[in-house]
C-alpha cells in the first residue's frame, strides 16, 4: 500500500479537492484525483492509496447515494474524519461567452438543487447535463463540449475559464461534508465530540421494523444526526438504512446500541467513529440521565453483585 497517496474526486479543482488540502496532513502526501467516488475508493481497497476523501453529504439535499451505495457494498472501508466545506458556485465559461450564449451547462449532480432557481431563474432554457465532478465539468467547457459549468471560481485559471457570474447558491450557508476514508482499523480514540456511522439492514419487511431499529438508539440516549434508506438492489421495498450517530462506539450507549441492533438485524456494517467537524466537547450536549459510562457501569455493577446475592 502507497502510505503517502491520498485519492480524492478529481480531477483538480474540484471541492474536494479544496476539502483535503484543509487537512494538515495533506501537505506532506501526494494527492491523486480520481474520475469518480468508486474509484477514489477503489484506489484504498486495492492498495493504491491509503485514503481517499469523498462528499457524503450536503446541507441542501442531504446524503449523496453514490458515495452512500459504495461504502455499503463491496469490501468494507472505514471513515477516519470528516470535513465541513462552505459552498458557493461560479458559472465558467470560455473567454467571451455571454449569458445569452449559454445553450447548455454541467456540473455534478449534487449540485444541481443547490443551483437550480438560479439556473430557472437567468438560464431558464438551457439544457443540464451531469459531470463527474465540477471540475470535470469545467474541463468539458474548457474542450467545447457544453457552453457554461457550475463549479467553484477557483477552478477558472486551471481550466483556462472565466467566472461568468460568482456567488450562486440558491440556499445560504449551503455546506458539503466530506470523509476521510482508509481501510478498517482501530478507531482513534474518543474526543467527546464524535460521530459514528454505521448501515443497517433490516431483518423483514413488517409493521415496526423500523421504529424497533431506532428504539435501539432512543432507549440508551443516542443522537440520530442523519438516517438514510438506501436501496440494496435485491427488489423493490428492499432498503438497508445509512445512520450517523452522536457519540463513539467506545461509548457504553453506542457500543451497547450497536450491540442491541447486531441482535435484531442480519447485517450491520459499521463505518467508524470519528471527531465531528467544527465541534468541541463543550459544545456537545448534555447527555440524558441514566446513559453516561458511570451510569451504565453503576447498571452492570448492580447487576452483578444482585447475581451474587450481594444486594
Amino acid at each position: 500500500m502507497s502510505a503517502t497517496r491520498y485519492a480524492y474526486l478529481g480531477p483538480e479543482g474540484t471541492f474536494t479537492e479544496v476539502a483535503l488540502r484543509t487537512l494538515p496532513e495533506a501537505a506532506t502526501r501526494e494527492l491523486v484525483p480520481m474520475v469518480s467516488v468508486p474509484a477514489a475508493l477503489d484506489a484504498v481497497r486495492n492498495g493504491e492509496a491509503a485514503a481517499a476523501l469523498v462528499p457524503i453529504e450536503n446541507s441542501v439535499e442531504g446524503g449523496i447515494s453514490a458515495t452512500l451505495d459504495e461504502l455499503t457494498t463491496g469490501a468494507p472501508l472505514m471513515i477516519y474524519r470528516e470535513v465541513l466545506l462552505s459552498i458557493t458556485f461560479a458559472l465558467l465559461v470560455r473567454p467571451g461567452t455571454k449569458l445569452s450564449d449559454i445553450k447548455t451547462v454541467t456540473a455534478h449532480p449534487a449540485a444541481q438543487p443547490q443551483v437550480r432557481n438560479w439556473m430557472a431563474a437567468h438560464l431558464p432554457n438551457a439544457v443540464w447535463e451531469s459531470a463527474a465532478s465540477n471540475a470535470d465539468g469545467a474541463r468539458l467547457v474548457q474542450e467545447g463540449r457544453y457552453d457554461a459549468a457550475f463549479a467553484g471560481e477557483f477552478a477558472a485559471a486551471t481550466y483556462g475559464l472565466e467566472p461568468l457570474v460568482t456567488e450562486i447558491h440558491d440556499a445560504e450557508n449551503a455546506q458539503t461534508r466530506f470523509v476521510l476514508v482508509g481501510r478498517p482499523a482501530r478507531p482513534s480514540a474518543p474526543t467527546g465530540a464524535d460521530k459514528t456511522s454505521v448501515v443497517i439492514w433490516l431483518g423483514d419487511d413488517r409493521p415496526g421494523a423500523l421504529l424497533e431499529l431506532l428504539q435501539e438508539f432512543a432507549v440508551r440516549g443516542v443522537n440520530l444526526m442523519l438516517i438514510q434508506s438506501r436501496p440494496t438492489g435485491e427488489g423493490i421495498g428492499n432498503y438497508c438504512f445509512a445512520v450517523d450517530a452522536e457519540g463513539h462506539i467506545a461509548d457504553r450507549r453506542v457500543g451497547e446500541a450497536l450491540m442491541g441492533l447486531k441482535r435484531i438485524c442480519p447485517n450491520v456494517r459499521f463505518l467508524g467513529s470519528y471527531p465531528r467537524a467544527g465541534v468541541t466537547p463543550d459544545e456537545v450536549g448534555a447527555l440524558r440521565i441514566g446513559t453516561s459510562d458511570t451510569d451504565f457501569t453503576e447498571a452492570s455493577d448492580w447487576l452483578a453483585r444482585s447475581q451474587d446475592g450481594r444486594v
